[in-house]
């Protein structure tokens, strides 16, 4: 049966409750410019009822506040990372291709390659109404060395964005690092809080909000279990095991441990592509003094990570692949592998005009990384293959018929994917213009056989006469045009000191003015039998690689742009559900305030009863 003073507990019960319920609304109120403060709300219970052993049965016991917990939805958090890792994908293309389209721009301003090309060509018609003229001849040769500096220009430019995303990358990668020691620290002590029995809202918060700024760095997923008794597994401890997976899976953070990344940079001299710049980073997991795969090229990757290496290393899918032929290979310890080519639609692997291919570089034969320092490749129509010369020896006695490969297929117009079309432009124009300048019979006002005015300056300081070129055999070393770049790409330093040495006519011409080589010079800017880039002719570059351009720059400017659209819808449901409402906390103020109010007049009215018991009755 309840005592006499029952009901003062009762009342007692009621003003801890309120009070608990006003100390909540004036932290959701202190917490409303908080970032990443989730609104808490106080649980209240019925206490147990008290059995009162008469005929109304069981007596109310007052309230009980069982948790102050954060008003927090799941499903909208899922949601909210989801779309904040296209954000971040998209929001780094969008900066990036906006720098690449600006670099490719030609108008009153800035000028561009329409401009460049125009020039040179003017100066090719005013020579072929006199090719004798000197001043002519040096005045053409001046607006060639004009087109060299613009496609050197342009692919130092690219290279200078490879960088600063290379070196994002890394910043990246070191963000990643550091959000996952804060994620484990604040498992560590969310645990030891809440084996008490209470729940860290705030810290729960906090990580919740790291979280959050990881999902737009980087794919990510979470996963929180109970941990129960090992001596009871029917008994929950009170304590959960919180988990981060990143890139498709991978474990970044499980309760107080975590996986750091590191950044590599390539050996000097490796590259995966020929116009890379030096000391690319590739990332691996560290594990001790070793390193691990991380899966860079992951499609599950997602956000600015992914953005980054994509447009970094972008190749539009067109990377060397073949097969470990059994019918060129024999099994054993070889320092050579020859590759047969298993795509016949692979033009980028059988025209070396083409090719992207580095000198030297990391080739995985199988499953196998190896480094390799020359190359060569064999042509005759029905056979096509490549050899490469391995750095260390290596056992294939397992690996016949297994892929090789040099890096992977990256589905996207990137950094590489440029240069690769900016060499191939001026192998295509320079080997065209080159032929006619050195046609048979082409000579110059001396009669002197006529000299190649496009060439390339070679890192030993001389420059390429492309000797080797139309041999059914070549090595990665030979003097022929796919060692031709944009970063490389020049005037013949004989034609620059004299620019009489022009080639202008035939011998079976009438005399020098006879301006046929010339005149095949000028029809070459139109003329798609002479010189082809991707079905045009050679002044449509500009055209070509702007629609390039300009749709991955539209893409990604759309993309970001309904990322950020369906951000701010989600949030807004997020924050409708989690964030502190101003008026609704006031309301909540009033209502507690009133409660807390109720409870003390209770007791005030019960003082009063007692009093008059006690004091007046003499019970």
């Amino acid at each position: 049966m309840a005592s006499q003073f029952y009901g003062l507990n009762i009342a007692y019960t009621g003003l801890l409750a309120s009070n608990a319920a006003l100390n909540t609304s004036a932290n959701n109120i202190a917490n409303v410019e908080t970032e990443g403060y989730s609104r808490q709300q106080v649980t209240q219970t019925a206490a147990e009822a008290l059995r009162s052993y008469t005929t109304f049965g069981c007596m109310g016991a007052g309230v009980d506040v069982s948790n102050v917990e954060r008003v927090r939805d799941e499903f909208f958090d899922r949601k909210f990372w989801e779309n904040n890792k296209n954000l971040g994908e998209y929001d780094k293309k969008a900066y990036y291709m906006n720098q690449i389209q600006d670099y490719f721009i030609d108008d009153d301003y800035v000028k561009g390659f329409t401009s460049v090309f125009g020039e040179f060509y003017s100066s090719l018609s005013e020579l072929q109404k006199s090719s004798g003229d000197l001043a002519l001849k040096s005045q053409a040769v001046g607006f060639a060395e004009n087109l060299t500096t613009y496609f050197k220009e342009m692919s130092s430019n690219l290279g200078k964005i490879q960088e600063d995303i290379n070196e994002e990358i890394k910043v990246k990668v070191n963000e990643i690092n550091s959000y996952a020691k804060e994620i484990a620290s604040l498992n560590k002590q969310i645990t030891v809080i809440e084996l008490t029995g209470v729940t860290a809202n705030e810290l729960r918060d906090q990580r919740n909000l790291i979280v959050d700024k990881l999902s737009k760095i980087v794919d990510v997923e979470t996963s929180e279990t109970p941990i129960l008794d090992k001596n009871d597994s029917s008994r929950k401890t009170g304590a959960y095991r919180f988990r981060v997976t990143i890139a498709g899976g991978q474990t970044l953070v499980d309760m107080e441990d975590y996986n750091t990344l590191a950044c590599v940079a390539k050996e000097a001299g490796i590259k995966s592509y020929q116009s890379d710049i030096a000391g690319l980073y590739d990332i691996k997991w560290e594990t001790g003094d070793n390193y691990s795969d991380f899966g860079m090229y992951n499609p599950l990757m997602g956000g600015e990570l992914a953005g980054l290496i994509q447009l970094r290393d972008g190749n539009n899918g067109e990377y060397f692949h073949g097969l470990l032929d059994s019918g060129l290979n024999s099994a054993g310890t070889v320092t050579e592998v020859k590759v047969a080519l298993n795509d016949p639609n692979a033009d980028y692997l059988l025209d070396l005009n083409k090719s992207t291919l580095n000198n030297s570089g990391e080739i995985i034969v199988g499953n196998t990384p190896c480094t390799f320092d020359s190359w060569s490749f064999h042509e005759d129509g029905a056979n096509s293959y490549y050899t490469f010369r391995l750095t260390k020896p290596l056992d294939i006695t397992n690996m016949i018929d297994k892929s090789v490969r040099i890096n992977s297929s990256v589905e996207y117009k990137g950094i590489p994917y440029y240069q690769a079309q900016l060499n191939e432009w001026v192998r295509g124009f320079a080997k065209a213009f080159n032929g006619i300048l050195t046609e048979p019979g082409a000579v110059d006002e001396n009669g002197n056989p006529g000299q190649i005015l496009f060439t390339a300056d070679y890192a030993n300081a001389t420059q390429a006469g492309f000797s080797a070129e139309g041999a059914t055999d070549i090595s990665s070393s030979d003097d022929c045009y796919r060692n031709l770049t944009a970063g490389n790409f020049t005037v013949s330093k004989e034609l620059k000191k004299d620019p009489d040495k022009i080639a202008t006519h035939t011998i079976a011409s009438d005399g020098q003015d006879k301006y046929d080589v010339i005149e095949d010079l000028v029809k070459m800017r139109s003329d798609v039998t002479k010189m082809s880039f991707r079905g045009g002719s050679a002044q449509t570059f500009l055209e070509s690689m702007l629609a390039d351009v300009a749709l991955n720059t539209n893409r990604a400017e759309t993309f970001k742009e309904n990322a950020e659209a369906k951000s701010n819808s989600i949030n807004n449901q997020r924050e409708s559900v989690s964030g502190v409402d101003r008026e609704e906390e006031a309301v909540n103020l009033v209502k507690f305030q009133h409660a807390y109010n109720l409870s003390s007049k209770v007791i005030q009215v019960l003082t009063e009863i007692y009093d008059r018991l006690i004091l007046e009755t003499g019970v």
